[in-house]
């Protein structure tokens, strides 16, 4: 059986997505938490933003690595994210505000039967280590 995925992301998304990618290169994602930013999905050219041994990857998005802190993860870890995108001007540093959009997360949570099928998280770290050698 499949395991069930922590992180997903819309059509729409989707779009944006390959927009910024034909346009910045490889991107990746982490789940602001910041003061000024609330609490959105930030999108960032693949390694400008820096992942350790405090964050945690939780799946890829349309080939985009997902993350967020450990801290933060412990509020999350019982809901599925979905990332959409909608029409409007965040506050943060994500490749996307210049286009008049900003990504936001939806979420729900597991289902018992889910909780227990779920796909593993590693640090982002462990996902430094793996990635080098692939």
């Amino acid at each position: 059986m499949e395991s069930t995925p922590r992180i997903l992301v819309t059509p729409e998304a989707i779009n944006i997505i390959r927009q910024l990618r034909n346009q910045h290169g490889a991107l990746m994602f982490h789940q602001s938490g910041g003061c000024c930013d609330g609490s959105q999905p930030m999108c960032f050219e693949k390694n400008e933003f820096k992942v350790g041994a405090n964050d945690v990857y939780l799946g890829d998005i349309d080939s985009c690595g997902f993350f967020m802190s450990n801290s933060q993860f412990e509020y999350w870890k019982h809901t599925q994210l979905t990332i959409d995108v909608v029409p409007g001007r965040g506050s943060s540093f994500s490749l996307e505000i210049p286009l008049g959009l900003r990504f936001i997360v939806r979420s729900r949570l597991f289902t018992d039967s889910e909780l227990g099928n779920l796909s593993p998280v590693i640090s982002g770290e462990e996902y430094l280590d793996a990635a080098q050698y692939h």
